[in-house]
């Protein structure tokens, strides 16, 4: 008789952005005629940049004759796009090897692969607020998890220290949801405690095209000793819209090695084994965004969801409320106003403004009497919204 994988069993019941989802269904089932400012999940609103676009329709062309044709993709990652990324690094004095830079289909579904690298037995260390999914995908495997908790005493940037026991630690920086940034010193206590204790970081870099301090560090391999025990999921999605056409990378160097096993090794044969590449196409289109007239035309983008970001910004320092975020991220965490819970703060905002966010207990109990507004949303709601917000917390 075949037994199911048990430990689902031990998730929560709902996953955080479904709960946000039924109450919005239901509040527009009652109020189909409302208009909704959407600053909750973080998805993109602008489109595909000029030149991505171009060069994705550049690969559908050669997919249209035999002697342009693609089928297979190497399953690393095709050498013109891997050299790409590479070259991209060396902006931030990284020097990388194309075969240490491997193509993925975006970072969440990489940042679940990777545990396959680690034995079940390894306990994952989380700093929370978190993103949910680094806590699932290790319930789903059946690891031991240990929860580190920030508040905004420590800028929500908490460093190690001797009570921490944990393998695998999740570091997101820019972090989501709470925007926070580590600058070097921190990040180097991160490296320095998990090169002492033998742990592997996981370092999530998927905002980092958005931090506008350059004193701030971009990837952890700007940061020294970070080649012995760091990965880094990096993604497309937010840097260049490529939420619904799906593109991330991971970056293991060839260093990084424990019990004798090359990770970078092992790696390639877990992808060789476990898939068959991301299309020819996207990655064709991807090779784009890391060309100058591609880097000039993504950062108009985001400089839209800058000034977003600024608008929200303008609106909490006005009422007086404590936020983090905002400057180097695409996110602003709030602290909810007259000791609301985070789900209250939610539900007085979509039932009187029709403004949804996501309430920061989704991100973990440390979150809880904290709030995320996204400033991925349309220009023109973001800035309704923001002036709808002052008057409610006026009151």
């Amino acid at each position: 008789m075949i037994k199911p994988n048990h430990f689902y069993a031990d998730l929560k019941d709902s996953y955080l952005f479904y709960n946000i989802a039924q109450k919005v269904n239901a509040y527009s089932t009652l109020h189909p005629d409302a208009h909704l400012y959407k600053m909750g999940i973080g998805d993109v609103s602008l489109p595909l940049c000029d030149a991505v676009i171009k060069k994705l329709h550049e690969a559908v062309d050669d997919q249209a004759s035999a002697g342009t044709f693609h089928g297979y993709m190497p399953e690393c990652g095709a050498p013109f796009l891997r050299e790409a990324i590479a070259d991209y690094y060396k902006n931030r004095d990284v020097e990388l090897s194309s075969d240490e830079v491997f193509v993925s289909s975006g970072a969440s579904d990489e940042l679940g692969d990777i545990l396959d690298l680690f034995s079940r037995d390894n306990t994952s260390l989380v700093i929370e607020p978190a993103y949910p999914a680094y806590v699932d995908a290790n319930v789903m495997g059946g690891r031991k998890i240990v929860h580190v908790s920030s508040s905004s005493d420590n800028g929500f940037l908490p460093v190690p220290d001797d009570t921490v026991n944990a393998d695998i630690f999740y570091i997101c920086s820019p972090n989501n949801p709470t925007g926070a940034v580590f600058d070097r010193s921190k990040l180097k206590a991160w490296v320095d405690y998990a090169n002492k204790s033998g742990a592997v970081i996981l370092f999530d870099a998927a905002y980092e095209a958005f931090i506008e301090d350059e004193t701030l560090p971009h990837s952890i391999f700007e940061i020294e000793g970070a080649r012995t025990c760091a990965i880094e999921i990096c993604s497309l999605s937010k840097t260049a819209g490529f939420t619904g056409t799906r593109l991330g990378y991971t970056i293991i160097p060839k260093e990084l090695e424990r019990e004798g096993m090359n990770l970078n090794s092992m790696w390639v044969r877990n992808r060789t084994t476990k898939t068959n590449g991301v299309s020819y196409i996207i990655q064709n289109g991807a090779s784009a965004v890391f060309t100058p007239e591609g880097q000039k035309q993504i950062h108009d983008n985001i400089r839209v969801y800058k000034e977003n970001a600024a608008c929200l910004m303008k609106a909490l320092d006005e009422l007086g409320i404590w936020y983090c975020g905002g400057k180097n991220a695409p996110y602003i965490w709030m602290k909810c106003p007259d000791g609301m819970t985070s789900w209250e703060f939610f539900d007085l905002l979509l039932n009187e403004i029709q403004v949804i966010g996501t309430p920061g207990q989704g991100f973990g109990e440390c979150g809880e009497g904290y709030f995320r507004f996204s400033t991925f949303g349309n220009p023109e709601d973001t800035v309704i919204a923001a002036k709808k917000i002052k008057e409610l917390l006026k009151k």
